[in-house]
């Protein structure tokens, strides 16, 4: 028998957006809920874009202010080209030390130093910023210029300065400046490989001439006193190839430490500079072991042995060997700083921009608008699901639940 059903009944089902006896939401009913709570779907989103365009034309124009740079490229030193041909024996044993093998992506220092406070001092200080900015503390102004300001190194090696001004003749004027701070920067500091080498090898170099004084005092205060031991020909050579040795030692431990200062640890140059200086304490060892004269020791200022004098001859051997490789590596390097002079190419100077970049206005109104239009029909579709569940008492009693755990006691 089939069932009556009334009109009113009919109505009722028909205006049910969602079925109680199926929990199946088809897309029919999803359209129903928004054309239920269309005025806040809607109007929502009307209402922000109005709001954010009334914002946004009360937002000053910034203009942005773009340079770009080539700073110097740090290619193969001459001191290396140079070391490199000479293969074995002094030179061989230097031709890594002059550079910095290894050394780290060369745009990141100067990047630093536009970043750099001394940079940001100088161009507030230029610009009167404080008194643009209307700041009492050198703090705040170098804090607004840091935050208005991007320094990047692309991958091409250009180093790309954009500045942000309400003011666009200001906005180019403070790019061109910040090369303009990079570049006598550079004329302080040591800032490229060789000028790095040059003041290490230098410093190397006095240390080396101060020893190779006191040695040859201290050797001749003993010849005076107490002559020279007998030693044949070979014995004379045989300490020679080990002052040699010492010396090169010497100057290969000062070449690791140089590298260490640009290179990591996991550099093959560096692993190959450390194998170089372990192959040649193995070779004096062996030297020294075979030979007894070989292994003379330094004598004390009192001493009168001949033996004592002949060590004593030989350290002067030894610092001048140390001194003679020093004096090398600081010439070669003093020939690279003068070719690699820090010069930096400016690519494309920054002019006065003749657009606003920010803000972006449209993309303000747009973004507003999807976003007021997300929260309607976030808010449509929970309050429909609450209406819901106000009629099913189970459905209730969860709602109740939540509202409890909800509440901070």
């Amino acid at each position: 028998m089939s069932e009556h059903v009334s009109p009113e009944n009919l109505k009722e089902s028909s205006a049910t957006p969602i079925s109680s006896d199926d929990d199946e939401i088809s897309l029919l009913d999803l359209l129903i809920v928004l054309a239920k709570h269309k005025r806040i779907v809607l109007g929502a989103p009307f209402v922000a874009a109005i709001a954010a365009a009334t914002y946004s034309l009360l937002l000053p124009n910034i203009y942005t202010g773009t340079t770009r740079v080539l700073p110097p490229q740090q290619g193969a030193s001459a001191a290396s080209a140079l070391l490199s041909q000479l293969g074995g024996g002094a030179g061989g044993l230097i031709g890594a030390a002059g550079g910095a093998l290894g050394i780290r992506n060369p745009n990141d220092l100067y990047v630093g130093m536009l970043k750099s406070r001394t940079v940001a001092d100088n161009l507030i200080v230029r610009f009167d910023l404080n008194k643009v900015h209307q700041q009492k503390l050198q703090s705040n102004t170098r804090n607004i210029l840091v935050g208005s300001t991007t320094i990047a190194a692309g991958r091409d090696g250009i180093i790309t300065i954009d500045v942000d001004d309400k003011d666009p003749k200001r906005a180019a004027e403070l790019a061109n400046a910040y090369v303009d701070e990079l570049m006598k920067l550079t004329k302080i500091l040591a800032v490229t490989e060789a000028s790095q080498r040059r003041l290490f090898f230098e410093r190397q170099l006095v240390q080396a001439k101060d020893n190779l004084t006191a040695a040859e005092i201290f050797a001749r205060q003993g010849l005076q006193k107490g002559g020279l031991a007998q030693v044949d020909a070979q014995g004379r050579s045989m300490i020679e190839v080990t002052a040699r040795l010492r010396a090169q030692i010497s100057a290969k431990e000062v070449q690791r430490g140089a590298m260490r200062t640009f290179a990591a640890e996991g550099n093959p140059e560096l692993q190959r500079t450390q194998q170089e200086l372990e192959a040649l304490r193995r070779e004096l060892s062996r030297i020294e072991g075979s030979s007894p004269i070989a292994a003379v020791g330094r004598g004390d200022a009192s001493g009168n042995s001949g033996l004592d004098n002949l060590g004593r001859l030989r350290d002067v051997k030894y610092y001048e060997f140390l001194y003679e490789l020093l004096a090398k590596q600081y010439e070669l390097a003093k020939i690279d700083e003068a070719k690699d002079a820090t010069v930096i190419q400016v690519m494309d100077r920054a002019i006065e921009p003749d657009r606003k970049s920010k803000p972006k206005r449209s993309l303000i109104v747009l973004l507003s608008a999807m976003v007021a239009l997300f929260v309607g029909i976030i808010w449509a579709f929970a309050r429909e699901a609450i209406a819901k569940t106000g009629s099913d008492p189970q459905q209730a009693d969860r709602l109740q639940a939540i509202r409890r755990y909800l509440v901070w006691r």
